[in-house]
C-alpha cells in the first residue's frame, strides 16, 4: 500500500470519528461529557491536518496541526477550568430547549442537508480529501450552530461555538491546504482570549446569580429604587 491510497482512508477514518464527536456533543446531558467530546473532535481534527500534509508535504498543515493539539484538547480544557466555577463541571443534567432524542434526528438531518448542499462542489474534479472534508467539516459547522442555539447552559454553548470553528477549519485544510501558518496563530490566539473572557463571565454569572443558564438572562429586570 502506498500513501496515496492508505492516507485518505486514514483521513476518511479521521473524518468519521470528528462527525461521530460532533453527534456526541448534542447526545450528552453533562458538561464534562461535552468536553470530552470536544477533545477529541479537536484530536481527530489535528490528525486530519497532519495525515492531509504528508503527501505532499505541507508544512504548514503540520504545524498548524501541532498548533490544534496543544491549543485545542489541551490549552482550552485547562484554561475553563482554572476560570469556570467547579460546580458547573459537576452538574449531571444541562438544560435545552429540546430532549436528546428529538436533537440527535434534528442533527441527523443537518447532517444529510450538509451533504445534499456540498454535493454540486463534489462533482468538481479535486482531491479525496475535499470529498470528505467538505460535507463533514459544514455538518460540523450546522451541528455546532444547532448545539449553541438549544443549550442553555453558558459552557455548553462555548463548545458549540468551537465546534463551529473546528468544522470551518475541518473544511479549510482540504480546500487550501497551504493556509498560511501565521493565520492559524491569530486565530489560536483570539480562540483563547475568547475562551478566557467567556470563563470570567461565566464565573460571574454563578457567583452573583447563582446558574449559568443564560436563558435565564432575558427574564432579569432592574428592581425599582426605594
Amino acid at each position: 500500500m502506498t500513501p496515496v491510497t492508505f492516507l485518505p482512508q486514514l483521513n476518511a477514518l479521521a473524518g468519521g470519528l470528528f462527525l461521530l464527536c460532533t453527534f456526541g456533543m448534542v447526545a450528552t446531558r453533562q458538561v464534562q461529557g461535552c468536553m470530552r467530546f470536544f477533545i477529541w473532535q479537536s484530536i481527530f481534527l489535528a490528525a486530519s491536518a497532519f495525515l492531509l500534509g504528508l503527501h505532499p508535504v505541507v508544512w504548514d498543515l503540520i504545524g498548524v496541526a501541532a498548533i490544534n493539539l496543544i491549543n485545542k484538547p489541551i490549552l482550552i480544557p485547562w484554561l475553563l477550568r482554572k476560570t469556570v466555577p467547579g460546580e458547573v463541571y459537576t452538574r449531571r443534567e444541562i438544560d435545552q430547549v429540546l430532549n436528546i432524542p428529538t436533537s440527535l434526528l434534528v442533527s441527523l438531518g443537518l447532517a444529510i442537508a450538509a451533504y445534499l448542499i456540498t454535493s454540486p462542489w463534489l462533482r468538481i474534479p479535486a482531491g479525496p480529501s475535499v470529498g470528505v472534508n467538505l460535507p463533514i467539516g459544514l455538518a460540523a459547522i450546522l451541528l455546532g450552530a444547532y448545539t449553541l442555539t438549544v443549550r442553555r447552559e453558558a459552557v455548553p454553548q462555548l463548545l458549540g461555538l468551537l465546534s463551529m470553528e473546528n468544522g470551518a477549519f475541518f473544511t479549510s485544510i482540504a480546500i487550501a491546504p497551504t493556509l498560511h501558518l501565521f493565520i492559524e496563530l491569530v486565530v489560536a490566539f483570539d480562540v483563547l482570549i475568547a475562551v478566557f473572557v467567556i470563563g470570567v463571565l461565566t464565573r460571574a454569572m454563578q457567583e452573583h446569580i447563582g446558574t449559568t443558564n443564560v436563558g435565564s438572562l432575558a427574564t432579569l429586570k432592574e428592581e425599582p429604587r426605594p
